[in-house]
């Protein structure tokens, strides 16, 4: 055999080609780059593979308890850095496989028998997100709880709601701060239902038809923690609709964790003061030494876009492609990595920035005063006191037009000025419009009055804690 003859085969496929790969095209198609990634899972689903290869009699024992030890050995080559991932053997199932034929001998290459590196990749991916979600719940449900326990905290610390960025009505700092909460709560419900289809076992569909061999997938699957196998060979190792799911559950849960950013930055600028970020969550600034920058909120707001961008991408990547397995999904892993990694990243900023916030009470209240936010409050009152709605919304309007022109807000009009306006009005009417009275006036489910707002924060919890999830 010529050297030219020889070459192909040193690939693990090698043997039908009658050139060498082009050094370029090698380097271009290779994915180690990044899916070195994924060693721990696919050794993990190929030690289940050979175990079970050797319950159905594919391998003996002795040649199962071979392929384990080396593939043990293998990860901790890897835990120590002692493994150089090979750009020639292309991705990291070549690697592992070809690293363990060098260490246990020809005994290694049954490994790969009753399957193809595509059910063998749709299975390392299924187990690394399996993880990876379980690892953003637990951190969701400790920015969570930091939420819930700051929120008990400020409940009768009162400030402005907003719409459209005006001051509407007077909120509990608490009650808005649950509102946060009660976004994430959403998300980690999305994440647990996302989990369900992430966790089916693709692996025994082979390359796309399934095999001869008498597998015992259930018995993998048990081995592995999945929930269920695929049903269908071809679906198992083509679509990645799971990882869509994922990231579109990851894009929804950086978007309010962006909403939340907003406020922030907001909430620490001069015009605002509402709240205090600790120095280690700030920078200054190179030219201006009075600036303290919310940096960690700012970033967790424009890194929403990268986690926008994977979940796009891997729309863009499935839409076109036919059944079966298609090389357009080794780019998958990138985008899916990126997302986990900036999400992981800015929940556990937020995790621990979150409890270390520093409420200016005094300056929310004081907002909370301003731009007639119990205006509302007072039609209310009128209203009990026997006028139609729309007739007590007028009346106020008035009493708003006359406290603007007298440049007071309405609580500081004398009672004479509002009876002028309407009969309806008595001297009890200041118990309303104060910003303590509107907000605890709002004592229903779902209200902003501080004793709801207590009570939320202890079932919110209580509900954590059953979770079992920090």
């Amino acid at each position: 055999m010529t050297d030219r003859d020889d070459k192909p085969a040193a690939k693990l496929w090698g043997g039908r080609f009658s050139e060498p790969t082009d050094a370029f095209v090698e380097a271009f198609t290779a994915s180690i780059g990044f899916d070195q990634r994924l060693y721990d899972e696919d050794i993990t689903g190929s030690i289940a593979h050979a175990r079970m290869l050797a319950r159905v009699g594919v391998i003996t024992e002795d040649e199962a308890k071979k392929i384990v030890r080396g593939l043990e050995d293998i990860r901790g080559d890897i835990e120590r850095g002692d493994l150089a991932w090979s750009v020639e053997l292309e991705d990291v199932h070549m690697n592992i496989e070809a690293r363990l034929i060098d260490r246990i001998g020809d005994v290694g290459k049954k490994l790969h028998t009753g399957r193809s590196r595509n059910d063998q990749v749709a299975t390392d991916i299924r187990l690394f997100m399996r993880r990876a979600v379980d690892a953003i719940i637990e951190e969701a449900n400790r920015l969570r709880r930091g939420l819930v326990d700051l929120a008990e905290a400020e409940a009768e610390t009162v400030m402005p709601g907003f719409t459209h960025l005006q001051v509407a009505q007077p909120v509990s700092f608490g009650h808005h701060l649950l509102a946060w909460h009660d976004m994430l709560e959403r998300d980690v419900e999305r994440l647990i239902d996302t989990r369900k289809r992430i966790n089916i076992m693709p692996l025994g569909s082979a390359a796309l038809a399934g095999t001869s061999y008498p597998l015992d997938r259930d018995w993998v699957a048990n081995e592995l923690g999945f929930d269920g196998i695929s049903e269908n060979s071809l679906d198992a190792v083509s679509d990645r609709d799971f990882q869509i799911e994922f990231l579109s559950a990851a894009s929804i849960l950086m978007m309010h964790l962006s909403r939340m950013s907003e406020e922030l930055v907001l909430w620490t600028s001069a015009q605002f003061n509402f709240i205090e970020l600790p120095d280690r969550f700030c920078t200054g600034s190179s030219i201006m030494p009075q600036k303290k920058n919310p940096d960690v909120p700012e970033l967790v707001r424009g890194k929403t876009g990268r986690v926008y961008g994977s979940l796009f991408s891997l729309l863009t990547l499935m839409k076109s492609q036919p059944l079966a397995y298609n090389k357009d999904n080794q780019e998958d892993k990138e985008p899916v990595f990126d997302a986990v990694d900036t999400l992981m990243g800015s929940l556990r900023a937020f995790a621990d920035m979150i409890p270390a916030i520093e409420p200016n009470r005094e300056r929310m209240r004081e907002a909370a005063r301003q731009g007639f936010s119990t205006a509302t409050d007072l039609a209310d009152y009128l209203v009990r006191r026997g006028v139609a709605f729309r007739d007590a919304h007028e009346i106020v309007g008035k009493a708003v037009r006359h406290a603007t022109e007298q440049g007071c807000d309405l609580a500081d009009l004398p009672l004479v000025e509002l009876q002028a306006i309407s009969g309806h009005i008595e001297k009890d009417v200041f118990d309303v419009l104060t910003v303590d009275g509107s907000m605890a006036a709002r004592d229903l489910p779902g209200g902003t009055a501080p004793k709801r707002v207590r009570a939320r924060a202890v079932a919110a919890r209580a509900a954590l804690d059953a979770s079992k999830i920090v």
